[in-house]
């Protein structure tokens, strides 16, 4: 089945997209990478496209949806053009090879069924829209934007961060002087570094999504997400091309959405915060936080 319009969700990480992704898959026209399947057997789609078709069976298909939900699978990104998850930069068109192409194409138009005729993804980090635009030109991307602050103190409580390796191995590139005194200036916190990866995201999107077409190009806010689903959803929908379902109004209605933005103001003293407002002070107003 061929791909048209497909959809990827992108974002910085710890910015909402898992809250915005598992709400989507519940479109009953959305096919997607699940957890297991695809980190597991990568190279064996016609397992994701039976699994598929089995989430909407009655009774076994909720239960199933439950055991291997949506994922960013990037092991199943890595399969098909290795080094995916981990690059120093943000990949663009020209990385994309002939083969990667086809690879890609052919594994990924596997997933799709009858029913579910619409590819959904997600991918964080880098941006990577060049990439995928130049395999998918019809690509529908959907930023997810949270708050730099509430970002910068979820990735300081992961241990997976690679921040905490420092910047010489982490996935953003080497600091450039400006960033390295700045980091200085705080004494190599990583709150403050955290912060400093996140500027670095926002200013790749910045200019990844200045190549795509408006018409390509959707953001959403996290708190708006949070404060209204369903409006923000029935936009989403919209810009989708993709029908609105009484069935997944009813998911998206029973679905417990919080905000969860109050954390970092709990959780860090009142010096980390101003250290925070005054790293991030230029983007907060950019984007509408302060």
């Amino acid at each position: 089945m061929d791909i048209e319009k497909p959809i990827v969700i992108v974002g910085t990480g710890r910015n909402g997209s898992t809250l915005f992704y598992d709400l989507f898959s519940r479109h009953p026209r959305v096919a997607w990478l699940p957890r297991r399947i695809s980190d597991w057997f990568p190279g064996k789609v016609e397992l994701i496209r039976h699994f598929m078709r089995m989430i909407d069976l009655p009774v076994v298909g909720k239960y199933l949806y439950n055991l291997l939900p949506p994922h960013e699978s990037y092991p199943f990104w890595d399969h098909y053009f290795r080094g995916f998850s981990q690059t120093h930069r943000d990949l663009f068109a020209e990385d994309v090879t002939p083969r990667t192409r086809q690879s890609l194409t052919n594994a990924l138009s596997q997933i799709l069924t009858l029913k579910r005729n619409r590819l959904l993804l997600k991918i964080t980090g880098w941006p990577r829209l060049g990439f995928i635009q130049e395999i998918f030109t019809d690509t529908k991307f959907i930023h997810i934007i949270r708050d730099g602050r509430a970002v910068a103190n979820s990735l300081i409580n992961v241990s997976w961060w690679p921040g905490w390796r420092g910047p010489a191995v982490w996935y953003w590139g080497a600091l450039t002087p400006q960033q390295q005194a700045e980091w200085k200036k705080y004494n190599y916190s990583y709150l403050v570094l955290a912060a400093i990866g996140w500027k670095i995201l926002m200013d790749a999107m910045e200019k990844a999504k200045s190549l795509v077409p408006a018409e390509q190009f959707l953001e959403i806010k996290y708190e708006e997400l949070c404060a209204n689903p369903t409006e923000v959803f029935r936009r989403v929908v919209d810009f989708c091309e993709l029908s609105w379902e009484g069935s997944f109004e009813k998911e998206i209605r029973r679905y417990p959405v919080h905000n969860t933005n109050f954390k970092w103001q709990k959780e860090l003293t009142q010096n980390q915060q101003r250290i925070l407002n005054e790293v991030l002070e230029t983007y907060l107003k950019r984007y509408g936080y302060l």
